[in-house]
């Protein structure tokens, strides 16, 4: 993984104000990118035009797809990877701001966003240039209307807050491939299998088998949204399952597609 501090370049309205309280950002940023742990006052509306990113927060990790976008709100600790090169459009919000426009409960927790057509035609559209400030306060109330939670929990992996826990999750997120045996991973976290049993369901609202499954399918999906065209059969392979059948089945039971659905579905 690449840490880097700078993006390749500004894109268009690089960065500047919308509306007193609203900012916007465009840059572009390689593949590998990392951009650690941070938080700010401001709560961010974080979107890729293309690529797709890897976005983790305290409450999990999510994918996001030009199809998706996710809201953090200020004060919330979050780190966002590059999958893939990628364009990505920044909104911030001051939060005295939101609370005057009535958005400041609705918006208090991070969740992630399907993007619409007007979603993004507006996202898309702070960023060309335009300097009328009657058009681009409506713009910035159409994108606030249409930021709704999505019920597609498909590329969202919780992450536990017991340390514990956390520590067995990170381990099998380093290596989702691999088949992980709870006793075994338990040992590695100084915790029995029992109890990092009972973590998980309490934590995550999943059995271990079932998180490692997600792990793993997670993995399937960010390969396939930085490379639509990648083999099934050598994704299957590389993550470890037995045949493509097999592959093909655990990607429906989490995603409720098959993987080249799941594909036409992202484009």
């Amino acid at each position: 993984m690449n840490k880097i501090e700078s993006p390749i370049r500004a894109v268009g309205r690089s960065r500047g104000s919308v509306e007193a309280g609203v900012n916007v950002t465009a840059l572009s940023y390689v593949r590998g990118v990392w951009l650690d742990p941070h938080r700010h006052r401001e709560a961010q509306l974080v979107y890729a035009a293309s690529g797709t990113m890897q976005v983790t927060t305290p409450k999990g990790r999510w994918l996001v797809p030009p199809n998706r976008a996710v809201w953090v709100p200020g004060e919330v600790t979050h780190e966002i990877l590059m999958l893939a090169d990628v364009e990505m459009r920044t909104l911030y919000f001051d939060p005295d701001w939101l609370d005057r426009e009535g958005h400041g409960n609705r918006l208090g927790q991070e969740f992630v966003i399907q993007v619409s057509a007007l979603l993004k035609h507006s996202l898309l559209s702070l960023f060309d240039g335009s300097d009328e400030p009657a058009r681009n306060a409506l713009l910035v109330r159409v994108i606030l209307h249409e930021l709704r939670p999505t019920d597609d929990f498909t590329i969202f992996i919780p992450l536990p807050e017991d340390q514990r826990c956390r520590r067995a999750a990170e381990l099998v997120l380093a290596a989702p491939e691999e088949v992980h045996e709870i006793t075994a991973l338990a040992e590695r976290v100084e915790t029995s299998a029992r109890t990092l049993s009972r973590l998980f369901v309490a934590e995550t609202r999943l059995s271990f088998k079932a998180w490692c499954q997600r792990a793993r399918i997670a993995a399937a999906v960010g390969r396939l949204s930085t490379n639509p065209d990648a083999s099934v059969s050598r994704i299957a392979t590389e993550l470890g399952y037995a045949s493509v059948p097999a592959f093909s089945h655990a990607f429906r039971q989490v995603t409720g597609k098959s993987p080249s659905e799941f594909v036409d579905r992202m484009t």
